[in-house]
């Protein structure tokens, strides 16, 4: 997934300056349903890791692709509505595997090829939607010569030229690392503290996200870019600190408000911080910028917090268990941290015009 979100950048100079944004998602879907169903031909390990690696810088393109898209044609500040959508995505997802097990039987699901199969399938449904999207023409026509910062995204810096944006890039990159903790590793501290379903207990994150983003545009619009981001990362720290309670005390209740606080961080800091990034981008980069924002959070951000706390976990681990409390303390004390440089470093931003709802 990290991998795949750093060819972001590259895919959104092509919708930028080459062709129309919707022929290049459409042709990413193809391109991810094929590679899926190579994938599910595979019967050792390196094939299917390179298949799969393969699938993944199609696919996470996509993230920033089709929030340029939707952003172009809608006002931005209604997208949080829109990507609400994906939430659903997921959870169906999940809910159509239950239903697969329930048909086919687990041992005839799970670990076979199928799932690959039914991802290839719902590529190419993708790619046909797709070519029904409106017409997204680049926003420049210049043939510049691709060079090392368009690969990067690192234009993006150069030609917006915002301190706040700098800022926000800075704090996303920061924040995403103790994001992490709970997004990759959710499930073994779940599994330490023998919580039942686990699948299940931690989808309820998803379905708060539903709420969550559909509120996220009213409190948007009412409380402004840099309010509504606060809101996020101070959402993240109550996560963690309710955790570190649950463990601290071996009340697993406290679990439950971390989980749900899920939405909360997601909708009000990642998907608000996607506003803001096409409300500050020039017209003729907004794709890059998408892009950019994503190669640096869902990309490099996302690696090293993958990384970084797996290490943390492995130093931490005694006797088959984590001791959780001190990583959940310390990702409570990073968050803080975040929370406060953000506070004073990032100038309102009000005055960037936010639509009121129709």
């Amino acid at each position: 997934m990290a991998i795949g979100s750093m060819a972001s950048p590259f895919i959104g100079f092509i919708a930028d300056r080459r062709f129309p944004a919707q022929k290049v998602l459409a042709i990413l879907n193809l391109l991810t349903a094929m590679l899926l169903f190579f994938a599910a031909q595979q019967t050792a390990f390196p094939g299917l890791m390179i298949t799969v690696t393969l699938v993944m810088l199609c696919y996470m393109p996509t993230w920033s692709l089709t929030s340029s898209i939707a952003m172009t044609h809608v006002p931005a500040e209604q997208f949080p509505r829109m990507r609400l959508m994906g939430t659903i995505g997921w959870v169906a997802s999940g809910a159509f595997s239950l239903v697969a097990i329930h048909i086919f039987e687990k041992e005839a699901f799970d670990g076979t090829s199928l799932p690959l199969y039914c991802g290839a399938i719902a590529g190419l449904v993708a790619t046909v939607l797709n070519l029904f999207l409106p017409d997204t023409p680049p926003a420049q026509n210049e043939l510049r010569k691709l060079s090392v910062k368009d690969i990067l995204g690192l234009r993006t810096i150069s030609t917006v030229k915002n301190k706040n944006f700098n800022i926000f890039i800075l704090i996303s990159f920061l924040a995403i690392i103790p994001f992490t903790l709970y997004h990759v590793y959710g499930s073994m501290f779940f599994a330490d503290e023998q919580v039942k379903n686990i699948t299940v207990t931690m989808n309820w994150g998803q379905v708060a996200e539903m709420l969550f983003l559909f509120i996220a545009t009213s409190i948007l619009i009412k409380y402004g870019f840099k309010k509504t981001l606060l809101f996020g990362l101070i959402a993240m720290m109550l996560r963690y600190l309710s955790f570190y309670l649950g463990v601290e005390f071996d009340q697993q209740w406290w679990n439950s408000i971390g989980i749900l606080t899920h939405g909360l961080i997601f909708g009000l800091f990642f998907v608000c911080g996607q506003v803001y990034t096409d409300k500050v981008a020039p017209k003729e980069i907004r794709a890059q910028a998408q892009g950019f924002l994503s190669f640096i959070v869902w990309g490099v951000g996302y690696l090293i917090g993958t990384l970084l706390n797996g290490l943390m976990i492995g130093h931490y681990r005694v006797e088959e268990k984590c001791d959780w409390n001190v990583l959940f303390l310390i990702s409570t004390a990073f968050t803080l941290v975040l929370i406060s440089l953000f506070g004073i470093l990032f100038s309102p931003v009000d005055k960037l015009k936010i639509e009121s709802l129709k």
